[in-house]
Parts: C-alpha cells; structure tokens; sequence
C-alpha cells in the first residue's frame, strides 16, 4: 500500500463545537501511519448554503479550495459530512461541465490559482474502510471493543447524492458498519442509521427537528444498541448536544452515548478516554467503557 497523504480540511464546526472530533483524528490519524497536511490557505465550502444563492460562487470557492490541495499534490480528506457533500458535488460538476471550469479558472486566475479537475474528495470513513483497508486497521487494534453494541449512524450527506459521492449504496451502505466489526465491536441493524438526524430541520421547525432525532435514538436503542457512532459532527452535535432536548420532546428517557468515528477507532487502537476528549460530550459514554 502507497503511503496515505491527505490535504486535510477538518470543516469549521470541528474546529469549534465539536473540537474533539478533529484532534482525535490527528490522533488516530498519527496512530495508524495516515499524513495529514494542513491547508492554512482554505477557505469555508459555503455550508450548503449558497448553493442556490450563488451557484457560481459556491463552485469558485470550492474550486478554491481544490487548486490549493492540487498544488499540493494530494486529494483531499475531510471529517464534515456537509463539507464533504459541498465539495464532492462542486467537484463533479467541474470534471462534467468543461465549460464551467473554464469559467471557474477565469475567476480563480485574478488570484493566480488554476484547478485542472484531478482531485478527489474523501472523509475519514472512506479512507479507513478502503484506502487504509480494514484487514489492516484490524490488526491495529490492540483493545478489541468486544462488549459493545454500536448503532452505526451514516448521515444524510455521507450517503446523498450518490451520483457525487458514490461510496457507499445510500439505501444499503457497508463501511461504517464494517468498520464497527473491524473494531470488535457488534454493528446494530436498525432502520433509521440512513436517515436524517434532524440538523438541518433546527433551522426551520425545532419541534420536528427535535423529534426526529429522538426517533432516530430510540430506533437504534429498542435494537439493543449500547451506543451510537457517526463520521458527521452535525449528526453528532444533534444526536448528542440536543439529546436532552429529544428526551423532553419525546417525553421519553434515551440516555445513549454518542462517538464520534475517530473516537472509537482510537478507544480500540489504545488511546485513552482522555486522549479521546470524551468529557466534551453531553451525553457522558463512561458507562460504556472498560
């Protein structure tokens, strides 16, 4: 296997809210042998959200972002699920549409940067369940994490668009669930681990948003689940930070503890519970550790 050099782009909220998601990636990333090269000239995806404002801003700032890794001479790795649907979906649009590259590399050419369309984009998930490999991760662990249940939770923009994604199957996905079992952990099938969790709906209708994530807990709960675990810091902030929030709309008690991915790849690779930043989450996991 080559050696694994990414352009790493962790996302604004893992350098804010959910700080611990990317200083244990940087962790577990070290741990496993994985090059993580900082872009300190990246600039925000856009979130999603200009998008339909200003289409063509939204692909030069990701366009942006691409030259810098390209100069750089590696494909990107994210840990945002929303940054990596952002970027992977600009990114197809560019390789498809020459004539909007050309447009793009118009605008980025005022601050000298060119993007030629030869990068990809990939998230934590995808580099551990392919370009690492699980045989290999499986034989990183030194703390198999035997006695626990784990509802896998993809997140929406892990899985849709396929057409720009295209890892996993969004109706039938494999790698986080095959990832658990690497751990030595048990993957627990429920229906909700494709759906939304809810973030995007806060923005509108706090009720519903509420709702659904404690449906999406309760689910993966009534199947046995000890805990859940999700490669999206949005998913995570809603299913861990709003959980409360779920229980009192749901009129219901959940109590389940929420991991980020790197962390339970750390917790098996040996690394601590501190090391882990566990004490930031809301919903406290120590009643699941050995």
């Amino acid at each position: 296997m080559a050696d694994l050099r990414y352009a790493y782009y962790p996302g604004c909220a893992s350098q804010a809210i959910t700080k611990e998601a990317n200083e244990t990636t940087r962790l577990v990333a070290g741990r496993l042998g994985i090059e993580l090269h900082d872009m300190p000239k990246a600039n925000c995806c856009g979130a999603g959200l200009l998008t339909d404002y200003d289409y063509e801003l939204y692909i030069a700032l990701n366009a942006r972002i691409f030259a810098e890794a390209e100069e750089m001479g590696m494909d990107i790795l994210t840990i945002c699920s929303t940054c990596l649907m952002v970027m992977a979906t600009a990114n197809r649009d560019l390789k498809e549409d020459p004539g909007l590259l050309d447009r793009t590399n118009k605008v980025l050419s005022k601050v000298g940067l060119r993007y030629s369309g030869n990068i990809k984009v990939v998230q934590l998930l995808w580099v551990l369940a392919g370009d690492y490999g699980l045989d290999k991760l499986r034989k990183q662990v030194v703390k198999p994490l035997n006695w626990l249940k784990i509802a896998p939770f993809y997140g929406c923009h892990s899985l849709r668009p396929a057409s720009a994604l295209g890892f996993d199957d969004p109706e039938k996905p494999w790698s986080l669930d095959a990832t658990i079992t690497a751990l030595g952990a048990q993957a627990v099938q429920y229906r909700g681990k494709t759906k939304c969790c809810g973030f995007q709906v806060d923005l509108v209708n706090e009720e519903t948003a509420e709702l659904m994530t404690a449906v999406r807990l309760l689910d993966g709960k009534g199947r046995g689940a000890d805990c859940f675990v999700t490669p999206c810091p949005f998913c995570h902030i809603n299913l861990d930070n709003y959980q409360k929030l779920a229980e009192k709309r749901a009129e219901a008690n959940i109590s389940m503890p929420v991991f980020h991915l790197s962390q339970l790849v750390g917790l098996a690779l040996g690394l601590s519970p501190e090391e882990m930043g566990l004490s930031r989450h809301l919903i406290s996991p120590e009643k699941v550790l050995k």
